[in-house]
């Protein structure tokens, strides 16, 4: 039996059900202050030194905006390659460049990015699931989980909404997507790209994963090279060590927002495990041969790069990508991890609407 072949369904949606009950042992706040999970230590800090580290709530008041309709309802489908997929827009009748957001996962829904609906700044803001996830269609078909079908995708919803000029947003896996679209397709009409928990090489990624496995207990850690070598996530020593691990790197809120777990309790299992692999640090799918930090500089609009301090996208990575793209910007928030946007949502806001202000003024918008 292959890692691929093992009950996916019991690894992820046990996994939740464990999280749902035992919730994670650090102190719940939306502002950007240190977090350690207490009697575990906290991993090395690795904040780059040119990154801006946001540990206050700035201030920031948006322009008035005039009113516009986009012509579309706040929700609906559109037609993509392979189904169709459900869409929502917050501010549709704002006349501001929109904000199309990528959720991550491969596999997971938008609604754990609900706090960008607060957005503001006088524009839309664009979610999808994508085709798959959550209340799109979920066609039983392996083969339409490839990055090139779902960089169709991405094209074919730009197309259906009239998204002729766009910021797009990608996490996690989002940002994969984001950064080939821009690659292979070359779009027209792509304002700035924001690349939150960046995923843009695998293997960085996967060795990032490792390094932090090391510095769980002996116990956790142990317990999951056992899973592994067995091929078996059916344990509850298991469930325990990765625990441990995502409420060190995943989300360091207790508990667990709702939109969060709402959105792994409706993870496709099927698309991760295709195109990513059993678990965050071990990567058998398709996209483990994902490696495109060394074209980064072929990208040439206006990007920000945002991490948490304990970020599976770690802080030293990050800065790799944003040293490998001439001109980008990088943020690093402290204490928080890979779901900086839920921990620290005031100042994440804040840093996007400043960032998409100062794009738009300099392209004279």
């Amino acid at each position: 039996m292959t890692y691929g072949e093992i009950n996916s369904e019991i690894c992820f949606v046990r996994f939740v059900e464990f999280f749902k009950h035992a919730g994670a042992n650090a102190p719940r706040t939306f502002t950007a202050q240190k977090r350690e999970v207490p009697g575990e230590g906290t991993p090395q800090r690795e904040i780059p030194p040119d990154s801006i580290v946001h540990n206050q709530i700035a201030t920031f008041i948006p322009a008035d905006a005039n009113k516009k309709n986009m012509d579309l309802p706040d929700e609906g489908f559109a037609d993509v390659p392979g189904g169709r997929v459900k869409y929502h827009i917050v501010d549709a009748d704002l006349n501001g460049t929109p904000l199309l957001v990528l959720h991550g996962g491969p596999g997971a829904t938008w609604e754990y990015l609900e706090p960008l609906a607060a957005l503001e700044g006088g524009r839309p803001v664009v979610f999808y699931n994508q085709l798959g996830c959550g209340d799109s269609d979920r066609p039983d078909d392996l083969s339409l989980w490839t990055l090139e079908r779902y960089v169709d995708e991405l094209a074919a919803v730009r197309e259906a909404l009239g998204l002729d000029r766009v910021h797009l947003l990608g996490q996690s896996w989002g940002t994969m997507l984001a950064v080939e679209y821009m690659l292979t397709r070359r779009p027209a009409g792509v304002m700035s790209l924001i690349l939150s928990a960046p995923c843009l090489s695998a293997s960085r990624w996967a060795a990032d994963g490792r390094r932090y496995l090391q510095t769980l207990p002996e116990t956790h850690r142990q317990a999951i090279l056992r899973a592994e070598a067995a091929g078996t996530c059916d344990d509850q020593g298991y469930q325990e060590a990765m625990a441990a691990y995502y409420r060190r790197h995943l989300c360091r809120l207790d508990p667990w927002p709702d939109c969060l777990t709402k959105s792994f309790e409706r993870l496709n299992a099927a698309i991760y495990l295709q195109m990513w692999g059993p678990s965050e640090f071990t990567v058998t799918g398709s996209l483990r041969d994902f490696e495109r930090a060394g074209r980064l500089h072929e990208i040439a609009v206006p990007t920000l790069f945002t991490c948490g301090e304990f970020d599976e996208a770690t802080p030293g990575t990050t800065a790799y990508y944003h040293r490998m793209m001439p001109g980008s910007e990088i943020a690093v928030f402290e204490g928080a991890s890979h779901q900086h946007h839920l921990e620290d949502t005031a100042d994440y806001l804040v840093l996007l609407r400043e960032f998409l202000a100062r794009v738009e003024t300099g392209a004279g918008e």
